[in-house]
């Protein structure tokens, strides 16, 4: 494990468990339901996604669309926050504004990857609106995306790698040289992509040499957490709460 760069990382443990989109596996992802759920699980750190509506609103939600996980259709940007407030996850749930989130849970911490620019500024607004810069991680696949909003911010905002940043640092972790864009706090990565390992024992080595976390996302099977523990990572985000509390409390290191 690293040294903590941001007050973001401070955490108890060896480990940051993190709830991916509060605990999608029981089908309620994204919605206050689950992230209630994951708290009362004893997860402290959140993930999810946010896309704005045809006006403005800041909505937690990974989808473009409503389509999969709701009772309705369409582009939640074409979409009046009038509308796309009556949709319901799984028939049940409603889609929570990312303001209400920060308010409904305020120990909570975020991690939170921006689906598309049209939210970026939006964002930053609401972190600085609510005063949770402590609370707070952006990350996006699109790494100009993360660098706009930690120009709008400042070093106060934690981010982490997009696909550039991580790429930049595997190519490191292979004594390449790579440029690195400064001021991130992490690389959150897949465990591997297509095919191609993403996390290792020399990923992980570089990322800590620079002062950075690893977090990989998403495991759901105790083997690979168990696998990934061994490698020193720093983070584990999954969709199965009570799979990671598990290993985490077998291995005396769930706080």
């Amino acid at each position: 494990m690293t040294r903590v760069r941001h007050p973001y990382l401070d955490h108890p443990s060896p480990l940051i468990p993190f709830a991916h989109r509060g605990g999608a596996a029981d089908g309620l992802e994204n919605t206050v339901a689950a992230f209630r759920r994951a708290a009362t699980a004893g997860y402290r750190y959140f993930e999810t996604d946010v896309h704005t509506t045809a006006d403005g609103r800041l909505v937690a939600f990974h989808d473009a669309t409503l389509d999969r996980v709701t009772d309705s259709r369409g582009r939640i940007r074409d979409l009046p926050w009038s509308e796309v407030r009556h949709a319901r996850v799984a028939g049940k749930e409603p889609l929570p504004l990312f303001e209400e989130l920060l308010e409904e849970f305020p120990d909570a911490r975020w991690n939170v990857d921006i689906k598309a620019e049209p939210a970026l500024e939006p964002l930053v607004e609401a972190v600085r609106k609510a005063g949770a810069w402590d609370r707070v991680c952006v990350g996006s696949f699109n790494e100009g995306r993360v660098a706009r909003a930690l120009r709008l911010a400042g070093p106060r905002l934690a981010t982490s790698y997009g696909v550039r940043g991580v790429l930049g640092l595997r190519l490191r972790s292979y004594g390449i040289p790579a440029a690195l864009r400064a001021g991130a706090v992490a690389a959150q990565v897949p465990e591997a992509q297509s095919g191609i390992r993403v996390v290792d024992r020399r990923f992980v080595r570089a990322a800590h040499e620079r002062g950075l976390q690893v977090h990989v996302w998403t495991v759901n099977d105790p083997d690979r957490m168990a696998a990934l523990l061994d490698l020193g990572v720093d983070g584990i985000m999954t969709d199965h709460l009570e799979t990671l509390r598990t290993v985490l409390t077998d291995r005396g290191v769930w706080v």
